[in-house]
């Protein structure tokens, strides 16, 4: 098992989803991986904190009106006699009510998700904010330490099936600290290290068709812009405050943009 399988496998493994077998594959690999078993264990910490300190957000009480108008409009489907279950906390009420602030949490804290690709863009997120946390908290923040991208850029030659753009940001006041892999949606991804005065900029990129204009989300305190062009897909996540956070991307996208 290698390093890239072991880490998709960890979350399952921390909440005991994994079948006897792989979990024993996982042991067996953290056992003999210093690394793995630093991510490992920032990554268990990390699941405690979200556990323990993570947003919740009880249902308002409009919005019981609303439901119930619209199984209202609803008069010739079966759920019109349904409308009993919001009366007393019956089992069913109690998980739809569940259900239905989960769903608001997902649109409070990622304000631009929506249409038919909304759970995986908000399970994305999760997964950008999870790789900020785990680079600070597992003491990894970069595999090449250096300001000079004509260092930076090379060694990720064959590591990748990709050439990410690696831009100096120094006189725009976004100094590069350096670059390191990651794992993000599925697959190997390269991601960019930058600082802005005290705060950490965790660029992450992986080749995109498309183009998209930035869009900004927040998430556990941290704040996200999100745009693809020049057939990458880029993510930024920092504590930064949202301005300033734009203000990064505005002097990144110039320099990334594909030649005409």
């Amino acid at each position: 098992m290698d390093h890239a399988e072991t880490r998709t496998l960890l979350s399952a493994y921390i909440d005991g989803e994994l079948a006897t077998d792989r979990a024993a594959d996982v042991e067996r690999h953290l056992k003999d991986c210093a690394e793995c078993r630093a991510f490992y264990d920032a990554e268990r910490r990390m699941s405690a904190v979200i556990r323990n300190e993570g947003e919740r957000f009880r249902a308002p009480a409009h919005l019981r009106a609303r439901i119930t108008s619209a199984i209202d409009r609803k008069s010739r489907s079966p759920l019109r006699d349904l409308r009993w279950l919001w009366v007393g906390w019956n089992p069913v009420a109690i998980a739809a009510s569940l259900l239905l602030a989960v769903a608001m949490s997902v649109t409070a804290t990622s304000a631009w998700l929506g249409g038919p690709h909304a759970s995986e863009e908000a399970a994305l997120t999760r997964e950008v904010v999870a790789g900020q946390i785990r680079s600070l908290m597992a003491d990894h923040l970069t595999d090449v330490a250096s300001s000079d991208q004509h260092t930076v850029k090379p060694w990720f030659n064959g590591k990748l099936d990709f050439s990410p753009p690696v831009v100096d940001l120094t006189s725009q006041g976004f100094p590069l600290v350096g670059g390191r892999l990651d794992y993000l949606d599925h697959r190997q991804v390269a991601a960019l290290v930058y600082r802005h005065q005290q705060h950490i900029i965790n660029l992450f990129i992986w080749p995109e068709a498309g183009d998209e204009a930035p869009r900004t989300a927040a998430l556990q305190g941290y704040n996200l812009v999100y745009f693809k062009q020049g057939g990458m897909e880029y993510w930024a996540v920092s504590d930064l405050n949202p301005g300033e956070l734009r203000d990064f991307v505005a002097e990144l996208m110039p320099a990334t943009r594909a030649p005409a």
